[in-house]
């Protein structure tokens, strides 16, 4: 396996323990069967090149590369589409895919690109990636108009669960 994909692999899973182990309400659930998911796909040659948004290769060999809006799915989600083999870890973002539920699944050549198409498939979320982690590494890059409001709904939700967390916790309101 590649140097950078296994540091990226090692990198994605040391930011997922830390962040399990500080997270204290998960808000979302391995193991959870998406059914109609918008994906498109894109390829080296374009615009973005071979790189992801971690700097490594873009992967097409077990684990393949993928990209979304990291507030939706975050920096890690590891997925496989249903009915095959074929696993997918979001390691890249992209401006089009900001503020959607789309995910962009990453091919070796142009032609696999534009065999794929869009296709709504359903999904199985093998493990969820780190908002914290998505947030750590989208927060330099700021000055982008599109970074900015994947970091602003990245927030907002992260405020959401610790209101949700406080009010959890409050004594004075019964538990449901």
């Amino acid at each position: 396996m590649p140097k950078c994909l296994n540091l990226t692999i090692a990198g994605i899973v040391a930011c997922l323990i830390v962040g399990c182990a500080t997270q204290s309400k998960p808000t979302l659930v391995s193991g959870q069967h998406m059914q109609n998911v918008r994906t498109t796909a894109y390829t080296h040659s374009e615009r973005g090149g071979c790189h992801n948004a971690l700097d490594c290769r873009l992967s097409s060999r077990h684990v393949m590369s993928a990209a979304s809006d990291w507030s939706r799915f975050p920096l890690g989600t590891r997925f496989r589409l249903a009915g095959t083999n074929d696993e997918y870890i979001i390691d890249d973002y992209g401006i089009a895919l900001v503020g959607t539920d789309t995910i962009d699944l990453y091919k070796a050549s142009r032609l696999d690109m534009q065999r794929w198409g869009v296709r709504h498939v359903d999904i199985d979320i093998l493990q969820w990636g780190s908002e914290e982690q998505s947030l750590k590494v989208l927060a330099p890059r700021s000055k982008h108009r599109c970074v900015r409001q994947m970091v602003a709904s990245l927030q907002q939700k992260k405020t959401q669960q610790q209101k949700e967390l406080i009010a959890s916790l409050d004594p004075k309101k019964p538990q449901q």
